[in-house]
């Protein structure tokens, strides 16, 4: 790490605080060069591998729009996708993963999509899980029946 005053190549790390978030960490640091403090901000870099190979640095916003325009219509707020987003990338973070396919991406929208908006789900679902016939919304729909008829016996 290079001091921001004097350039030299070295400092000595005199605090370390996770971020309320918890996905970066603030240090607060100490040049032995020159005597200076200084705060650094680190954070672990995820990036996302795309079906061409292409490899770009994940974004909650592209999330965000993905996924408003399977809530478009829908009772669904801006907060709530900003919410879905974090989630999502809690998720992807939590694989330890610093690569991860694209197909995962869209994997890790399904549950917390399927939670905020069934039929918002049932959208993003067909276009992402390639539906291709009526069978595959039956088969679909008779799954979020199941677990609205699971929830209904284990609140009973």
């Amino acid at each position: 790490m290079h001091c921001p005053f004097c350039r030299y190549d070295g400092s000595r790390v005199v605090d370390s605080r996770t971020s309320e978030d918890g996905l970066s960490i603030r240090r607060r640091r100490e040049c032995p060069e020159c005597g200076r403090r200084f705060t650094t901000t680190e954070t672990a870099s995820l990036s996302v591998r795309k079906r061409s190979g292409a490899v770009e640095p994940f974004s909650r916003d592209k999330v965000i729009v993905g996924v408003r325009r399977a809530c478009q219509g829908r009772p669904v707020s801006d907060d709530d996708l900003a919410y879905l987003a974090h989630k999502v990338e809690e998720t992807i973070r939590s694989s330890g993963q610093a690569i991860i396919d694209s197909h995962d991406v869209g994997l890790a929208i399904l549950g917390p999509l399927r939670d905020l908006d069934e039929i918002a789900y049932l959208r993003f679902a067909s276009v992402y899980s390639d539906f291709s016939s009526l069978d595959d919304f039956e088969e679909a729909i008779a799954e979020l029946r199941a677990a609205h008829a699971e929830r209904g016996a284990a609140e009973a």
